[in-house]
């Protein structure tokens, strides 16, 4: 086997994604500390042609912290639509009231598991992912329309906050991808 080469793989540019069919998903980061995990949530969702991300709370920007952000996301800060908002509740309860399913990756009772959660065609999705220690915060858990979590089986009780994006982001392509 040999390595394909970059020219090879066939990707579009930024402004043929920019216009290109996106996943009904809007990925949301509330309170997310570190660039890296930002830059690396923002190359996955350039991956997947996620619709947009929400940066909320301490969550920085790409036009704040360009260099650490870009660092992962190798340009993906560019193609991703994004915006800001200083307060996660406020942008759950606009998305609800938008008609997405709003869902929180977060452990908690009566959560859906990963492996077994549908996604329904024709809804768009709004995940919001929290804090690398708390979680996702209890007052944005509680209006949340439904919470996910990814099963695990070993000794720790948690994943970091971009391996759980990537793995939720692929399960949301896996099923609507032939929407793109």
């Amino acid at each position: 086997m040999r390595k394909l080469a970059v020219t090879e793989l066939g990707r579009i540019d930024v402004e043929q994604f920019k216009s290109s069919r996106k996943l009904p998903l809007t990925i949301i980061l509330d309170d997310v500390r570190s660039l890296y995990n930002v830059g690396s949530v923002f190359r996955t969702s350039d991956a997947f042609r996620v619709e947009r991300i929400i940066l909320c709370g301490i969550t920085a920007t790409p036009q704040n912290s360009l260099v650490e952000i870009h660092k992962t996301a190798l340009g993906a800060e560019e193609s991703v639509e994004w915006l800001y908002s200083d307060d996660c509740v406020s942008v759950v309860k606009e998305l609800n009231e938008k008609g997405y399913v709003t869902v929180a990756v977060e452990q908690v009772e009566g959560s859906d598991k990963l492996d077994s959660f549908s996604v329904e065609p024709g809804r768009s999705y709004a995940l919001v992912l929290g804090n690398e220690v708390k979680g996702v915060n209890q007052k944005v858990v509680d209006i949340c329309q439904k919470c996910l979590e990814i099963p695990q089986y070993g000794t720790k009780h948690s994943l970091n906050v971009s391996v759980t994006a990537g793995l939720v982001i692929w399960e949301f392509y896996k099923q609507l991808k032939d929407l793109l």
